[in-house]
């Protein structure tokens, strides 16, 4: 199934419900959608719901990774984070995600008050720049990630204009 995104909000309270095939093709969306979470002055808290979803790539836990931060830089908190998964929560839990957002196995209820959220259009070298924020993000988490992404992150550091590097014999 692609990819879609859910959400809805009450009184400061933010749901954000990922299904299906949550790829980098979402990354823009979703990272529009949680700046806006943050200009809210009522936010209070946000429940982010993967009961729903079959795979999801590093550049989307890296925008959840950016979540937790953030909200917890701005009003000291720990998100909760839905996995119902074994697959899933096996990921997360190998990057450190049990860390920065609190994993619960409990799906939401009254989930067919959420509404899909569009897709931004965006050009290529911005989604080059969220892809690149997104690891960087998983980086600072832990060691085993900051190795897991170095090569990656280098990769997308250099300017794309630039010619590819050749190896030396």
């Amino acid at each position: 199934m692609q990819g879609k995104i859910l959400v809805g909000s009450h009184d400061g309270v933010y749901v954000i419900m990922l299904q299906g095939d949550v790829r980098l093709t979402l990354c823009t969306t979703v990272d529009f959608y949680l700046q806006n979470i943050f200009q809210d002055v009522a936010f209070r808290s946000v429940v982010v719901d993967l009961s729903q979803t079959e795979n999801i790539d590093s550049t989307s836990l890296g925008l959840l990774a950016k979540l937790s931060i953030q909200a917890d830089k701005r009003h000291n908190f720990r998100p909760t984070l839905i996995s119902t998964r074994r697959d899933i929560t096996r990921i997360l839990l190998s990057m450190g995600f049990d860390d920065v957002f609190n994993i619960v196995e409990t799906p939401l209820e009254h989930k067919e008050q959420l509404l899909e959220l569009p897709r931004q259009a965006v050009s290529e070298e911005d989604v080059r720049q969220r892809v690149l924020d997104a690891h960087r993000t998983l980086m600072s988490m832990n060691d085993a990630n900051r190795e897991a992404f170095h090569d990656l992150v280098a990769t997308l550091e250099r300017d794309p204009l630039e010619p590819p590097r050749q190896a030396s014999l």
